[in-house]
């Protein structure tokens, strides 16, 4: 993350970008003093980007450009600028502040300026995640996550159907209770001779029910060893860390980015939702909030690698057995997990940007408990 001070020394204007499906709208900000001086609207194609910086280069050379949706509408902007060959300075807008827009205008040209002057106002600006490699696992975890929800939701509307079809069926498909062996089941259906319509086509509208749970858990397989291979190729060492296997790497991947985009381990931390939030007030020194921010799917990277090694991992089921002691403070299994989360964390910060440190560590002090 960059300092909006170092910023505010080094440009002279600020483009302010507010992103759409079909066009783009950019506003040039003086960066001293945040008076709006002109906006121009382009195709959202290689046309219009260079227009957008042949726009940012009829106000000054000394620039910076603040981009709402870096990852999906302005995707494509992003990368332009950020060319090796163009190596322009994009700063990402992630969540505009909603109370100056609840109360004011709306269009297009006053969010691109107001875009402009977020980043002036901001006291940290991050930069966007890119990468081809980043990009790539994105992409992958994205469309394996549809196939496993929509696995799962076949599978669970397959059972309830199931109970609820005629009992020749339902005793045909419920030997087990194991929802893989229904499933398995109902693929091989055939229509009997002698059935009765409504039992026929029940049993049909069942086997193509569980032929496309079968195709989507297939697709996800698939999908999974796409995310290893990239995984293993840009960043193996992240696959020797306890509790971490290829789809949490990747997630925890596409959060990072790249080294020098967050500044620190806690930030890391701040970012995953997994840093606590101080809710001190008079005597109450040790009171603290729940953070439910951040990017909740790097959270939940957290959490599975947490469960893992309370499960598994001797260390940690010390450290948990400790903590859970009156010595270690009574704690609850969830207060202890979301410990975990923290360190684990910054355990996965410190390695993501010094990889020759891949030792892993655990909080057996209780200063580090603490």
């Amino acid at each position: 993350m960059t300092s909006v001070t170092d910023l505010r020394e080094m440009v002279e204007v600020i483009i302010g970008v507010d992103t759409h499906v079909y066009k783009h709208v950019a506003a040039a900000v003086d960066a001293r003093t945040g008076a709006h001086l002109d906006t121009m609207t382009v195709s959202a194609d290689a046309d219009g980007y260079a227009k957008v910086l042949a726009f940012a280069d009829r106000h000054s050379p000394a620039r910076f450009f603040a981009i709402e949706g870096t990852g999906i509408h302005g995707a494509g902007l992003t990368r332009f600028l950020m060319d090796e060959q163009r190596g322009e300075i994009v700063v990402e807008l992630d969540r505009p502040e909603r109370a100056k827009r609840r109360h004011g205008a709306k269009t297009d040209e006053i969010d691109a300026v107001r875009a402009a002057r977020e980043a002036l106002a901001r006291p940290r600006l991050g930069t966007p995640r890119c990468g081809a490699d980043r990009d790539a696992l994105s992409t992958l975890l994205s469309v394996r996550r549809s196939a496993v929800d929509g696995a799962a939701d076949g599978a669970r509307q397959l059972f309830n159907l199931s109970i609820a079809a005629p009992d020749m069926l339902r005793e045909r498909l419920h030997v087990q209770t194991d929802t893989t062996q229904i499933v398995s089941r109902a693929a091989k259906l055939r229509v009997g001779q002698g059935w009765d319509p409504q039992t026929a086509t029940i049993a049909r509208a069942l086997r193509e029910l569980a032929k496309r749970v079968q195709t989507l858990r297939a697709e996800a397989d698939d999908l999974e060893k796409q995310i290893k291979q990239i995984v293993a190729a840009w960043r193996p060492d992240l696959l020797d860390v306890f509790g971490v296997g290829p789809i949490t790497a990747a997630v925890v991947l596409c959060a990072w980015s790249h080294p020098g985009r967050i500044d620190s381990r806690e930030a890391f931390a701040m970012l995953a939702g997994a840093a606590p939030i101080p809710a001190n007030s008079g005597q109450t020194t040790t009171r603290y909030r729940l953070n439910r921010s951040g990017d909740r799917q790097l959270n939940r990277a957290l959490h599975t690698i947490a469960v893992c090694r309370m499960r598994y991992d001797d260390d940690t089921r010390r450290y948990v057995e400790r903590r859970a002691s009156k010595e270690g403070g009574n704690k609850t299994r969830p207060e202890i997990r979301r410990c975990l989360k923290t360190y684990i964390a910054r355990e996965l910060f410190t390695l993501l940007e010094n990889p020759k440190h891949s030792t892993q560590t655990h909080p057996e002090t209780p200063a580090q408990a603490a």
